[in-house]
């Protein structure tokens, strides 16, 4: 093992220790005491690789070399440091990681770029905390106004601000940052799906992101004794909510295209082994490769919802997070493809099912994205898993892309 792999190995396992779950996986919520911890070790890292860090009014994390050119737009490269709940040690922080050592390679290199690089480590790309997902980069390019942000709290009623605050970050600070500051951003992420393992891959070059959306539906019903109320006099959330998500397989297939669609988090208020439940808030995620079929499938998922108000249950659908297919750009994919058979790396072009903070970034500057294997395919668990070696090779790639794009000398 190299020194790069070992470096990368130790990064890693300590961000691994920053959990809220010890020995059940990785459960890092933004703004908590996790986040604080994995922070403060990603600040620290910036600064022994000679990188000014910086953090804006939303806690994304920056590490900027500056260039030789006066006021010119960065490249960025890095990812996310959040985690779901009982999640996995590589999902987003890797990326922040390679991140890191392509600026270890520019500093350890005495690479002088002409663009400034910055390493970026962003917050709530997952959504576990306050819902929609993809936060970090959002803020940043303004698509999540003020307002909106602020108005966020989480399944305790705490606001993004108060959260903020209890691990000393100030929300004041400038959260949208001007495009023409950013030059391309570039981001590595493990695959979380089988297909690089099985055609025996080190590198993914991602094409396309899929479009995605995320709902969140609310049933109400009436509330009353499990025991005394007859089976025809009930209006139950719970039922009617169930009826409904049993549907979403069949309706995906129906779409074709690799739709898919996932209920993913589920409350039942108010929530007691005898009481019939009043009330039932759970998400829908829809994603295709096309628009127009993440567009339908919202359509029927709002049709199927509606057919189920009457006899004393109401539905309401809230859309919180809509972002369409992106695609890559094709001179970065090149660049990428190119420096893979420079350095001998078995790839091929694949396109994302999960979104990444790479799509947002897509419609305001030059995107490109790596994937790396993940052992079975698995993501979001604490199984999840991928060799170094494979990382040490995005490290390498990027290096190489990130000299490029800031014209290094």
């Amino acid at each position: 093992m190299n020194n790069l792999q070992q470096r990368i190995e130790g990064h890693l396992d300590t961000l691994s220790q920053f959990t809220a779950t010890p020995g059940k996986g990785t459960t890092r919520l933004s703004y908590s005491r996790e986040d604080l911890q994995a922070r403060q070790y990603i600040k620290e890292k910036m600064k022994e690789y000679g990188l000014q860090v910086e953090e804006d009014g939303l806690g994304n994390i920056f590490g900027k070399m500056e260039g030789q050119l006066k006021e010119a737009p960065s490249v960025l490269i890095g990812s996310h440091f959040d985690s779901v709940p009982n999640g996995g040690a590589f999902d987003g922080q890797a990326g922040v990681v390679v991140g890191l050592e392509v600026a270890g390679l520019f500093a350890k290199n005495k690479v002088q770029p002409n663009y400034p690089l910055e390493v970026i480590a962003m917050i709530e790309e997952e959504g576990a905390r306050f819902g929609g997902g993809l936060m970090g980069s959002r803020g940043i390019v303004g698509l999540l106004s003020e307002e909106a942000f602020k108005n966020l709290t989480d399944k305790d009623g705490i606001s993004t601000v108060e959260a903020m605050a209890e691990i000393g970050l100030d929300s004041s600070l400038p959260k949208k940052r001007d495009p023409k500051t950013i030059k391309a951003f570039l981001e590595m992420h493990i695959e979380q799906g089988p297909i690089l393992e099985e055609k025996g891959l080190s590198i993914g070059v991602v094409e396309a992101i899929v479009g995605l959306t995320e709902l969140e539906v609310t049933i109400e019903g009436q509330a009353g004794h499990a025991g005394t109320t007859p089976m025809d006099h009930r209006s139950d959330a719970l039922v009617a909510a169930a009826k409904i998500i049993a549907q979403f397989p069949e309706l995906a297939r129906g779409e074709g295209e690799g739709t898919v669609i996932t209920t993913g988090r589920l409350n039942v208020f108010p929530n007691g082994a005898n009481v019939i439940p009043d009330k039932v808030v759970f998400t829908v995620d829809i994603r295709s490769g096309k628009e127009e079929h993440v567009i339908s499938a919202v359509g029927k998922v709002k049709d199927l919802i509606a057919f189920y108000k009457g006899n004393g249950i109401k539905t309401s659908v809230e859309q919180q997070l809509y972002v369409q297919p992106k695609t890559m750009n094709q001179d970065i994919i090149s660049l990428l493809k190119e420096n893979c058979r420079q350095f001998g790396h078995s790839y091929c072009s694949i396109n994302s099912g999960a979104g990444h903070d790479a799509m947002v970034f897509s419609d305001y500057t030059d995107v490109g994205m790596l994937f790396i294997p993940s052992k079975a395919g698995l993501s979001h668990c604490p199984e999840e898993w991928s060799d170094s070696k494979d990382i040490a090779n995005a490290v390498q790639i990027l290096y190489e892309a990130a000299k490029k794009l800031t014209e290094a000398e």
